[in-house]
């Protein structure tokens, strides 16, 4: 990291996932990899990731509206706004919305993952994204479908 990044309300490099959008505030080329952050905006309904391990990247949750539905190891959370989640690396999890209205979450990865949320918006795009290309780029990226 050799540069200082501004990232300013409303901006950022948008990207979708499932039906949510993504909004990445710092990328891993921003931060030699060391981790990647982003704002995301899930809808009531809108579908969960498959459960899934980081074996090599911690996950954390901040909540700033709404309420995330945290489902980590077979025990169910709740985390209203204001609060926060650490998933450490190798442990299976999913999350979605579980409130009645628009989720907006700050997720940080440690190291970085936004090129599997690239592809991941590549794929969503292009109408191609079902389970089993979900779980083929999952593996791709170090990711393990629990």
């Amino acid at each position: 990291m050799d540069r200082v990044v501004i990232v300013r309300a409303g901006e950022g490099t948008a990207m979708t996932a499932r039906g949510s959008a993504l909004r990445f505030k710092a990328l891993g080329a921003d931060t030699d990899r060391r981790f990647s952050l982003f704002e995301r905006e899930v809808p009531v309904g809108a579908r969960r990731p498959a459960a899934h391990r980081h074996p090599g990247t911690s996950e954390a949750f901040y909540v700033l509206d709404g309420t995330l539905a945290l489902h980590v190891e077979d025990v169910d959370h709740r985390i209203e706004r204001g609060g926060f989640a650490l998933v450490p690396a190798g442990v299976a999890h999913t999350f979605g919305n579980g409130g009645p209205e628009v989720l907006r979450v700050l997720i940080v990865h440690a190291p970085a993952l936004d090129s599997y949320f690239r592809e991941l918006d590549a794929l969503d795009r292009s109408g191609r994204l079902d389970q089993q290309s979900e779980r083929e780029l999952m593996r791709r990226h170090g990711l393990e479908p629990a």
